[in-house]
């Protein structure tokens, strides 16, 4: 079976096999992923100290969280899936914005449109999804659909850790020998640096640095080269799945673009998303067989959360206000409970 689950001292090292399996058919595909043990395994120890409600040393609480899909079968991590409660993490979070001017002479009769690119952190206080990768043979799969869902299962579990908005960051074109339009026309020339490095600065380190390296006008998207302009707002053809499924959530496109490789950054209002509007509080109930209709079911607060899928049938005998779901013993052990105890329960 399937499971996802909060990320463990003891997984990094699978993480990084997953991390590895992504970027050896292209270039990574996860820009917030560190690829470095120390700081992967810092990340999961800052995620479990969220999970955990810890406070910093400054005395905030950290909200960044870290799940992997799990084969329980076998043991081994196939994935990976993120969430900051806010984006930039206290500190900017930086997209371009894409807008229009209009160039005018009355004297000549003439009037021209261009695009053009603002930096911007108005995202910064919108709930960010992040650090999604998987082994390639499981997209289009269910394993695949769980995961990515299973992260708004633990948003609706814990609602009021979250904002308003949610944004995600879907990775914009590469070519196939590697080179990012984008980046090529842009960001190089004011990092002197190549897109892997500046991508793995942006996951390990502070993003002040893109602050006092990117030019603070507006860019002119004439000025880019025709593989850049063409570019822009265009998915990873690998992301191509995961862009989709979250079209199907309720997120859409909207006039933001990733920063470095100019992806399209996705939005949508948290209360309006699909699996949060279509899940429901169920009291569990145990079942001898498999019966029913595939769904995606939750249980448990913050480092104990468990989302899997499994068959489930509604019936009557719950209380006033919870239906009773009745799923198999053998998922009852999975997500840690038991007869009598709350999970969410979503259809697949």
């Amino acid at each position: 079976m399937w499971l996802v689950r909060p990320a463990v001292p003891d997984d990094v090292g699978q993480i990084l096999e997953v991390a590895g399996a992504a970027g050896s058919e292209t270039a990574r595909l996860s820009s917030t992923l560190p690829r470095q043990r120390d700081a992967l395994a810092e990340k999961i120890e800052l995620s479990l100290a969220s999970l955990d409600g810890k406070p910093t040393t400054t005395g905030a609480r950290p909200q960044r969280f870290l799940f992997v899909l799990e084969n329980t079968s076998t043991g081994r991590v196939h994935g990976t899936a993120g969430i900051n409660a806010c984006a930039g993490n206290s500190q900017p979070f930086y997209n371009y914005r894409r807008d229009a001017l209009i160039h005018a002479s009355h004297e000549l009769g003439i009037s021209s449109r261009v695009d053009v690119l603002y930096p911007s952190h108005a995202l910064t206080d919108h709930t960010l999804l992040c650090s999604f990768s998987i082994t390639p043979e499981l997209r289009n799969t269910e394993a695949f659909e769980l995961l990515s869902r299973a992260r708004i299962l633990f948003i609706a579990g814990h609602r009021d850790w979250f904002a308003s908005r949610v944004a995600v960051e879907i990775q914009g074109v590469q070519l196939s020998d590697g080179s990012v339009p984008f980046w090529d026309s842009l960001g190089r020339h004011f990092f002197n640096m190549d897109f892997e490095t500046a991508d793995q600065y942006s996951g390990l380190l502070s993003k002040t640095f893109i602050a006092e390296l990117m030019p603070p006008n507006p860019v002119y998207v004439t000025l880019l080269s025709e593989a850049a302009q063409s570019a822009l707002g265009q998915p990873h053809a690998l992301t191509v799945p995961n862009l989709e499924l979250l079209q199907r959530e309720g997120f859409q496109a909207g006039c933001y673009l990733d920063i470095f490789d100019g992806g399209p950054v996705l939005e949508a209002r948290t209360d309006a998303l699909h699996t949060l509007v279509t899940s429901y509080p169920k009291i569990l109930h145990g079942s001898s067989e498999e019966d029913g209709d595939v769904c995606l079911i939750s249980g448990g607060e913050g480092a104990g959360f468990r989302c899997t899928l499994a068959k489930a049938t509604e019936v009557l005998g719950g209380t006033r206000d919870r239906e009773a779901v009745k799923v198999p013993v053998s998922v009852w052990e999975l997500l840690g409970k038991t007869a009598g105890d709350e999970v969410r329960v979503a259809p697949l």
